[in-house]
């Protein structure tokens, strides 16, 4: 099917390092992509922040690019997406009084842990969906009342970077079910703001964006904004989701049993099922996809970022060429030798929410060369996900299917590793953004282009499938309850590393 004129709508994707914009038809076709990167500043030990202006120029300079592409008078609406857990201070105007907290940050670790081993931490985690860690916004609200209490007190507004986004862009402030569900300050089961955790938080609902469906369409754009983007100002804009969520929609993960796996600078694998719930042992997130459609699941903080810091640390002398590195590596046996990376460069999250957690290579020998280091790095990824799968059954879901998406899959090696980890076959799809494109389907359903959601699967075919290796995913499942065990075993060692941090500089 052609794409007709004004039925094509921009999926706007704010990510960790980049936000993309990507137009699609109704069909599924992508027609134009632009993509502007910003940096992630880490001023300090356990800060993770961007500006906030330097996002929003990204997203006007992308989706101007991409309007003018296409032609503005194509473009249907608009519909975004973005990272997760993040948390920005508004004074009175509505003016940023911080950075944006990222998801990355982790000065809120004393407070989650606090939160956590308390009696109702779990319960809390069970009505919000959202476990206590220090990527949540509850736990850096805490953190900003104790060591920032001028900036809390100040404070009119606290919100994430979309919903500012969409205040500069429409004039309304509003957050939708999506993000607000990662918040770990709503209640998924009433889709209402939690009065215990708001207590905890030290705020007042009034103090929070306007909750609204994932598929609200706000008004239109202002008129600067409308004059930047070059778009009509009465462009429709649907308010969206968090990037997690969009990605299984955008990677056709749809129906219960199939699970999207995606790794970009962290990574994730979720499942969407029918009505929200969190297992019994808090292993697993909730979010919101839609009011009838949420994804349970879990992030790890360390994907690709791990292959980076190899790359620029380990292997600084080797060809800067990542596939060539991944080449070497792809040379060594599953297993990389006896070698083992846990590879929490960036702390942790799922299954263990626990911020304590440091990355460790165990198991290294004199024998092991520097494609067995660069290999356990991946191999620690696959891992790690691994134990999230685990999760996901013993929450009772039961996965048959993978499809992954993320810039890393570009090589065999990080795909052979996860299907092996997984030992189930995983599909790529082909000429798809992942969140981009959930974004882009998620609008189309609420602008009345296409019927549901439901048509993702059948509007995205898999360009590449790849089967387990039963001998490699044997080596994998036997090293798998080692890799698990290390987590706990080094657990004192690195909580007695956090306290003696602060004494031992990086640099002098």
């Amino acid at each position: 099917m052609g794409t007709s004129r004004a039925d094509i709508v921009i999926g706007v994707d704010m990510g960790t390092t980049a936000t993309k914009a990507v137009a699609y038809g109704t069909d599924g076709t992508q027609l134009a992509s632009a993509s502007r990167g910003y940096p992630l500043h880490e001023p300090y030990p356990g800060h993770a922040v961007q500006e906030p202006e330097e996002i929003l120029e990204a997203v006007l300079a992308t989706t101007a690019e991409v309007a003018a592409s296409i032609g503005p008078e194509r473009v249907a609406g608009l519909c975004f997406s973005s990272a997760m857990h993040s948390l920005l201070a508004l004074d009175e105007e509505l003016v940023p009084m911080t950075p944006v907290v990222t998801w990355a940050d982790t000065r809120a670790a004393v407070q989650a842990e606090r939160v956590r081993a308390s009696a109702g931490g779990l319960a809390l985690h069970r009505r919000t969906g959202t476990p206590v860690h220090p990527m949540s916004p509850l736990p850096k609200l805490m953190w900003f009342r104790e060591q920032e209490p001028e900036v809390f007190r100040r404070a009119a507004v606290w919100g994430g970077i979309k919903d500012w986004v969409l205040w500069r862009l429409c004039g309304a402030l509003v957050v939708d079910h999506s993000i607000a569900s990662a918040m770990g300050m709503m209640d998924i089961h009433q889709l209402a703001w939690d009065e215990e955790a708001l207590v905890l938080a030290g705020i007042r609902a009034e103090q929070l964006p306007e909750l609204v469906p994932t598929t609200r369409v706000l008004e239109g754009l202002t008129p600067e904004a409308a004059a930047r983007l070059g778009l009509p100002g009465g462009t429709p804009v649907v308010v969206g989701a968090g990037d997690g969520p969009l990605a299984n929609l955008g990677v056709g993960a749809v129906r219960p049993g199939m699970a999207a796996c995606s790794i970009g600078t962290s990574g994730a694998l979720r499942v969407t099922v029918d009505a929200p719930a969190v297992d019994p042992r808090g292993g697993v997130f909730c979010y919101a996809l839609t009011e009838e459609r949420w994804v349970i699941g879990g992030a790890i903080n360390n994907g690709g970022v791990t292959l980076d810091w190899v790359r620029s640390e380990i292997a600084a002398d080797a060809p800067q060429d990542v596939a060539a590195l991944l080449d070497l590596a792809q040379q060594v046996p599953a297993g990389s030798g006896g070698l083992l990376m846990l590879p929490y460069l960036l702390s942790e999250r799922a299954p263990h929410w626990s911020s304590l957690a440091r990355g460790a290579y165990v198991g290294l020998t004199r024998a092991h060369r520097r494609e067995h280091l660069v290999r356990a790095a991946v191999e620690g990824v696959g891992l790690q996900l691994s134990l999230v799968l685990q999760s996901l059954r013993a929450a009772g879901l039961e996965i048959h299917q993978i499809r992954a998406t993320g810039g890393v899959m570009r090589h065999p090696l990080w795909r052979q590793v996860l299907a092996d980890a997984f030992a189930l076959e995983i599909g790529l799809p082909a000429q798809h953004e992942g969140s981009g494109f959930g974004a882009a389907l998620l609008g189309m359903e609420a602008l009345g282009l296409i019927a549901s959601i439901d048509v993702a699967e059948q509007r995205i075919p898999l360009a590449t499938r790849v089967a387990p290796h039963p001998a490699s995913a044997s080596v994998y499942a036997t090293l798998l309850p080692v890799f698990d065990q290390l987590y706990d075993a080094l657990a004192p060692a690195n909580a007695r590393l956090r306290t003696l941090a602060p004494s031992l500089p990086l640099e002098s």
